[in-house]
């Protein structure tokens, strides 16, 4: 028998389920969210539809104090470990074991009117079989978390399986961390549309392997279904821009670069996909707070760093691509920032990618800034 193990307030055994250690800041944050809304509505119920060993309703009873928690594991040869754990963490009466397929579940809550304030989808590959699905369970104004560990795809690296996934191209530029945040959310949006409702992200992480999106869901608003479009991006010159639906006809890059004369060249198109913001940052100030009580220091720091990029363009600008395209050293971020700052423009880090910075400047913009640095 093995080990006891331990994250958060939950311990329990892992034996022969799926455990990734990696991925605690995931449910970190997912912990808080849940916690901030209970607060708000005094009532949580959670719907764990891949939940392994458990970990996941542990921390969601323990932690974030919810009232139900369903725990349901497709694999029926882990309900001894699963029944162990949860027994020997959880309230008696306060949870439920099941072993089915994931959308059968769903469509079960949907069918029984069994709604739930958050619905916990942490799949293998990218996510797509249970988008929709996954918001049968979801009550109005519920959250759905939502999974893509297939970072290849989302990378741009299999467009054509990311038309299957998603019904959006992807392919590579230097920002595609932040592309495949965009094309979950993108994704569910479209999903919800279809049944005359909207989603909105709570949060966006990417912890360098896999992509956990929590959105919100709600009715009677369209305003979200403007913020659905596309990312241009110019191979030639390293710039972005971003489209809507009527504006592909013109997907052309005027490059004003000082390297070069003036020329057009046409865009590569990512897309249809997210463009709005990739936090909520009312929310994110009270999961920060939260985490301030809880002494849990690296989340606030991570939680700020989110509220600073959550408003900035739907991109970012990797330090050594502007090192390359200005033929120069990779510059020092915090320097960079700094002259960007001074020279007027909005500029943020961004947790998805530690040499990065997104910003309201263009790529010529920040080289110039970078060599100025460096004077």
């Amino acid at each position: 028998m093995s080990e006891w193990c331990q994250e958060g307030q939950a311990k329990f055994r892992i034996e022969g389920s799926f455990y990734r250690r990696e991925s605690q800041t995931g449910r970190d944050l997912a912990v808080l969210a849940a916690a901030v809304y209970r607060q708000q509505r005094q009532e949580l119920r959670v719907l764990d539809a891949m939940t392994g060993c458990g970990v996941r309703p542990l921390r969601y009873q323990l932690e974030a104090g919810a009232d139900w928690v369903w725990a349901n594991e497709g694999n029926p040869e882990l309900h001894d470990l699963l029944q162990q754990n949860l027994e020997a963490g959880m309230r008696s009466q306060s949870y439920r074991i099941t072993h089915e397929d994931a959308n059968h579940v769903f469509f079960t809550c949907y069918q029984q009117r069994d709604f739930y304030d958050l619905v916990d989808i942490d799949s293998f590959g990218g996510g797509a079989p249970y988008l929709a699905t996954g918001l049968w369970a979801t009550r109005l104004d519920g959250f759905l978390y939502l999974t893509s560990t297939d970072t290849r795809t989302t990378g741009g690296h299999n467009p054509d399986h990311s038309v299957r996934l998603y019904g959006a191209y992807a392919r590579p530029h230097p920002a595609s961390h932040e592309q495949g945040a965009r094309l979950l959310i993108g994704s569910a949006l479209q999903q919800a549309a279809s049944r005359g409702m909207v989603v909105q992200p709570i949060f966006s992480l990417y912890n360098g392997h896999v992509h956990r999106v929590m959105v919100r869901l709600s009715t009677g608003q369209s305003k979200p279904l403007k913020q659905y479009g596309f990312l241009g991006y110019c191979h030639h010159c390293g710039h972005y821009q971003t489209l809507s639906w009527r504006q592909l006809g013109k997907a052309v890059c005027h490059h004003s670069s000082p390297l070069s004369s003036p020329s057009s060249t046409p865009l590569t198109i990512n897309g249809p996909l997210w463009l709005g913001a990739l936090h909520d940052c009312a929310f994110l100030a009270e999961m920060s707070d939260l985490a301030q009580q809880w002494g849990w220091h690296k989340q606030v720091q991570l939680l700020q760093i989110m509220q600073d990029e959550a408003e900035m363009p739907p991109y970012y600008f990797t330090l050594p691509e502007i090192g390359r395209r200005g033929q120069m050293d990779i510059p020092k971020r915090e320097h960079l920032m700094t002259v960007l700052r001074d020279r007027g423009f909005r500029v943020s880090r961004t947790h998805l990618d530690a040499q990065a910075i997104k910003s309201d400047a263009n790529i010529f913009d920040c080289i110039k800034a970078a060599k100025s640095s460096k004077a």
